[in-house]
């Protein structure tokens, strides 16, 4: 990697740190380029991305973000996560790093606030957006189907009591 590909890796990881609403940074020993390839699939399919740079670089891109404090975990062979959802990083490499004892998330980060390994397993016992989205969309439908329903009732009872004088005369 020439001067110029290691500039324009540092930019476009700076950027990514600054949009990123959650980094995890892992330590990856002895993953097989077919592991690697597996957890980014993962994470792509749960809108997250995985990153294996050089550490010097990744501490160079972190100047100037709010992830800078994550400096320190940069040592040894270190791969990181990161996605606009706040959940969908931190969950996939906890539940990848389960099955897989290569690969070890050791901190993270959510915004200012620095995590650690057990803090990065808490936030990803949380529910992701689009389960939380699910779960308001299900609270707001159920008081309209529940009047829905109470509206129906009245007029049914009519309609039956109709339809026994009718029948009785």
């Amino acid at each position: 990697m020439d001067r110029a590909q290691k500039q324009e890796m540092v930019t476009t990881l700076n950027e990514v740190f600054k949009k990123a609403e959650v980094v995890v940074v892992t330590q990856n020993s002895g993953l097989t380029v077919a592991q690697v390839t597996e957890l980014r699939r993962q994470m792509r399919d749960a809108g997250a991305s995985f990153k294996v740079a050089k550490n010097r670089l990744v501490c160079l891109a972190l100047e100037g973000t709010s992830y800078a404090p994550l400096k320190n975990l940069f040592k040894g062979p270190t791969g990181i996560a990161y996605a606009n959802d706040p959940v969908a990083a931190a969950k996939v490499a906890v539940e990848f790093a389960k099955k897989n004892d290569k690969l070890v998330v050791i901190g993270g980060a959510m915004g200012d606030t620095v995590l650690n390994a057990e803090g990065v397993k808490s936030l990803a016992s949380l529910p992701s957006l689009d389960e939380l989205r699910g779960k308001i969309i299900g609270l707001l439908n159920a008081p309209a189907t529940k009047v829905a329903g109470v509206v129906q009732a009245p007029a049914g009872q009519l309609a039956r009591l109709l339809n026994a004088y009718a029948t009785k005369g």
